[in-house]
């Protein structure tokens, strides 16, 4: 049987090389669309880093730097204050009024304390007779070189368009950095004495640190010491980098590059400076996956052995059916039984006192990375339970008769018979689970928290009980939203290369690891 002059098998095999072609073409279309329109961030980026250093923005970053650390200290005399208070409230203690009148002393030092940055927050205002901060002396620079170039923009588009005229018209003053940036550099000289006030201030506010109760309080009291400490001897450090500032110093090439892959911050539409740090993100989808994998691989794989191994064929008609029928779940179903339910329910839980012991419990906030790790755990069982059950299933009846013979026991058989020699399989189904979770999207956006921040590691384990934002959940949260060609969408474009060579990655080192396991076993 002949169609168009080729046999039937002719037909056949063209086909399936056709499917593949197309496959092959549409692989490499998205790829060049990625590259194509994600690669034109970091251009812009550049354009971006080199603004905020020639307005001034990073010279007043600096100070804010500085300010910051004063704030964060503040926030641990607030601790410190909220520990005293929950030791001297409760039942058969003090009341409120009373707890209070008795803090009244720690008040005041807490005040003290807070008053001391107050040269330093002179200097960001500008000082008394400043007509304005130097905040906005540099978002005001900042500003009049965006519209210069927009006007360079404008220009240009009426030059193409035949109107010279029009385009002559057009005000395009050259920004004067050297001179606007005078009322900032004039900071420097102050910077010194504001230190020495500032480190004074703080120094008296130490002595005034009332001697506290107990010895949890008393190591609290310590810490608070060692850490104003350790900020005063940042001063040095601070007054050197802005003496050293120079707006003309040129950003390097790789800066672009480094900010995005290095970046702690994802900060868009900002009316002072917008980042794009990827580390927050992908910090996110990894701890997310992990936890899911966690989940996921003990109940998938011990699921597929027992199936496979030890259930009885009714269990087996069964089993395999529920958990094959968990994948046909739409992500954003689980994602509002996750918000409604589980989040709820991992809260209450988390307040049982004898679960205390935990890391992280009890915690309050509901969408954390447990929540969508444990979510995503219940995706990734299917694939992992189906591949590695086929993976066991391939395994050669041979292998466990020869076992069986040889007195081997069925758990002995299981564990280091089969299991072994469909080892292989059960990695590519543990790698296929880590790619089904890292790119879930729905799940993470509703039930992760959304918080674009590197969680705090130093809590341990506790921090699975922390909320973040993922790689997928930014792009699908933000696209709708950003102007075409805009160095915002530009960078959600770049997340996705990411994400694109994980994958690339992830397939990699499944094929490493599988070819190499199949030569030491071979």
């Amino acid at each position: 049987m002949r169609f168009l002059g080729l046999t039937m098998d002719e037909c056949v095999r063209y086909f399936f090389e056709g499917n593949a072609i197309v496959s092959v073409i549409v692989l490499a279309l998205i790829t060049l669309f990625l590259f194509k329109e994600g690669f034109s961030f970091f251009g812009q980026n550049s354009t971006n880093l080199r603004v905020y250093r020639s307005a001034g923005l990073e010279f007043v970053d600096i100070l804010k730097e500085q300010e910051s650390g004063h704030t964060a200290l503040t926030r641990y005399v607030s601790e410190v204050r909220l520990a005293w208070f929950r030791q001297l409230t409760g039942p058969g203690k003090l009341s409120v009024a009373q707890a209070n009148e008795r803090l009244q002393g720690f008040d005041t030092f807490a005040a003290q304390y807070d008053e001391a940055a107050a040269p330093l927050r002179a200097m960001l205002a500008g000082g008394p007779d400043a007509e304005a901060s130097l905040t906005d002396i540099a978002i005001a620079l900042k500003t009049k070189f965006l519209v210069l170039e927009d006007r360079k923009v404008e220009r240009q588009q009426l030059i193409d368009a035949g109107k010279p005229a029009e385009a002559a018209r057009l005000n395009l003053t050259e920004v004067d950095f050297a001179t606007e940036l005078k009322p900032l550099l004039a900071i420097r000289p102050l910077h010194a004495q504001a230190n020495k006030d500032f480190a004074a201030a703080l120094e008296d506010s130490l002595r005034a640190l009332p001697k506290l109760p107990t010895p949890e309080l008393d190591r609290m009291s310590t810490r608070l010491r060692d850490l104003t400490r350790q900020y005063l001897d940042s001063f040095p450090s601070y007054a050197e980098r802005l003496a050293s500032w120079d707006y003309s110093v040129p950003v390097p090439w790789y800066r672009s590059f480094s900010a995005f892959l290095f970046g702690r911050q994802w900060l868009t539409a900002s009316f002072w400076q917008d980042w794009y740090g990827i580390l927050p993100l992908f910090s996110g989808s990894l701890l997310v996956s992990l936890v899911a994998l966690l989940i996921a691989v003990p109940l998938g794989v011990g699921a597929a052995i027992y199936v496979n191994q030890l259930s009885s064929s009714r269990e087996q008609r069964f089993i395999k059916p529920c958990i094959e029928f968990i994948s046909a779940f739409p992500s954003v179903v689980l994602g509002f039984f996750g918000i409604a339910v589980l989040g709820e329910a991992l809260r209450a839980i988390s307040g049982f006192d004898w679960l205390s012991w935990v890391p992280g419990f009890p915690f309050s906030e509901r969408l954390n990375i447990l929540t969508a790790g444990s979510l995503l755990a219940l995706i990734a069982v299917p694939t992992i339970f189906s591949l590695s059950e086929d993976a066991i299933n391939n395994v050669p009846r041979a292998f466990r008769d020869a076992s069986f013979a040889l007195g081997a026991t069925r758990l002995q058989t299981i564990l280091r018979i089969t299991t072994p020699a469909a080892l292989s399989g059960i990695i590519s189904a543990i790698l296929l689970g880590f790619g089904r979770v890292i790119g879930e999207t729905m799940v993470v956006l509703l039930c992760a928290g959304n918080r674009i921040a590197i969680p705090d590691f130093s809590s341990g384990l506790g921090v699975v009980t922390q909320p973040v934002h993922t790689m997928t959940g930014i792009i699908a949260q933000e696209m709708g939203e950003v102007v075409r060609g805009s160095i915002h969408y530009r960078a959600l474009f770049v997340v996705g290369l990411v994400l694109f060579m994980l994958a690339l990655v992830i397939n990699y080192v499944a094929q490493k690891i599988v070819t190499r396991y199949r030569i030491s076993i071979g």
